[in-house]
């Protein structure tokens, strides 16, 4: 059976075990720490050619399964990857169109999928996106209201600001500034399942008076200059390239002068903004985030400038984005049997490697975060914001 293997496979010293469908097992090196189990025959001579694309859509279509931890599971095949396929970089992608319909179809596949899902393994808030971790110590609770809070004292919110969340999720943002910074915040939202979920939160908390909550494409923002503050989550990577100048063009439009904007967001490593190798970026585009575009950071500040705001202050946050979904991939491996109670299996395969291999991959430096902080200057140039960052850390 080892002869039908390619012979590059043959010779790699991987801990890993071949389980095949006729009972016989392989160890392609000592003392395993996963096996991989081939239900299909087929399988074996395309592991010629193992791309994190073609591995993971094997695992997401039943073709073979895992034993042995998730995250050793995309280490040993990020190593096999690399030992037959190298570490080229794929050539230039041609960028996606975007409109409202093909948006809001991608975001209601990715958060229209369970809430009762991610209630299992997010924070108590449901804050779905990178954590703030002051000392690497915190939970993940403890290190997603630290996220909150650095988010609402870099935009130096004060009683009664008026704060326009985009892409608000399930309102952790919206209920934290107004609960413990006293914001008048109004979120949007292309999900209708995070939007009933939020709406019920904010009434839980009595927040009414304090947060709105809608379903808003960010292209019909209004752009009479209402709002003291915008902050935007985990929005621009919905975007696409060729729509960022719009993008940024509706926040200027939405902030009053003087006003200041915080994009928070995944980048690329690339200049050109081209996925990541070997097939991880379309194994993501293909299963989780259809769509989904990184910009460079240089790519996103561009558009930003050009849309007439300065940017005044970038934070990297790769390694607290690793953290993060570490934390995730671990809750949702203890949670796996409920899970599989509220999605079906197929959507647990492709939640199982996402977690675990966006964690790998912002821990090697496949992808990067960055929080990038922008005024709308008044005419005469100014603005309000301090001297130095010392009130940040107060």
């Amino acid at each position: 059976m080892l002869a039908q293997l390619p012979t590059a496979f043959r010779d790699l010293q991987l801990p890993l075990r071949l389980k095949l469908w006729d009972g016989k097992q392989i160890d392609l090196g000592p003392k395993p720490r996963v096996t991989l189990v081939v239900k299909d025959p087929s399988l074996v001579t395309q592991l010629a050619h193992p791309s994190l694309d073609a591995l993971g859509a094997a695992y997401v279509e039943g073709r073979v399964d895992l034993e042995g931890p998730i995250e050793d599971a995309i280490e040993v095949g990020d190593a096999l990857s690399a030992a037959l396929l190298g570490d080229d970089a794929p050539p230039v992608q041609l960028h996606t169109e975007h409109d409202k319909h093909s948006d809001a179809a991608a975001i209601s596949y990715h958060y229209d999928l369970s809430n009762e899902f991610y209630r299992l393994w997010l924070d108590r808030d449901m804050v779905y996106s990178c954590a703030y971790f002051e000392t690497g110590e915190e939970n993940l609770d403890q290190a997603q209201q630290a996220k909150l809070r650095h988010l609402c004292r870099k935009l130096r919110l004060q009683p009664g600001d008026k704060l326009l969340d985009v892409g608000c999720g399930w309102g952790g943002l919206a209920r934290f500034a107004a609960r413990e910074f006293e914001a008048e915040v109004y979120g949007i939202t292309l999900s209708q399942a995070q939007l009933e979920l939020g709406l019920q939160r904010v009434a839980e908390e009595g927040l009414e008076g304090r947060v709105t909550l809608e379903l808003l494409d960010y292209r019909d923002l209004p752009q009479d200059g209402r709002f003291d503050k915008v902050v935007s989550v985990g929005m621009f990577e919905h975007v696409g390239h060729a729509n960022l100048p719009l993008y940024c063009q509706r926040l200027f439009g939405a902030v009053k002068a003087g006003g200041l904007v915080m994009n928070h967001g995944i980048t690329s490593r690339f200049t050109d903004g081209r996925p990541v190798g070997r097939g991880a970026g379309e194994f993501i585009d293909r299963y989780v985030f259809p769509q989904g575009e990184l910009p460079h950071l240089a790519t996103i500040a561009r558009a930003i400038s050009e849309a007439g705001l300065e940017i005044v202050d970038v934070e990297s946050l790769r390694l607290h984005y690793a953290r993060t979904l570490q934390l995730w991939s671990q809750g949702l491996e203890r949670q796996l049997q409920k899970a599989a109670q509220w999605v079906p299996e197929k959507s647990l395969r492709i939640w199982r490697l996402y977690l675990a291999g966006c964690a790998y991959g912002f821990q090697h430096g496949w992808m990067n975060l960055h929080q990038i902080l922008a005024v709308k200057p008044r005419d005469d140039g100014g603005h309000d914001l301090p001297w130095t960052r010392a009130d940040l850390y107060a």
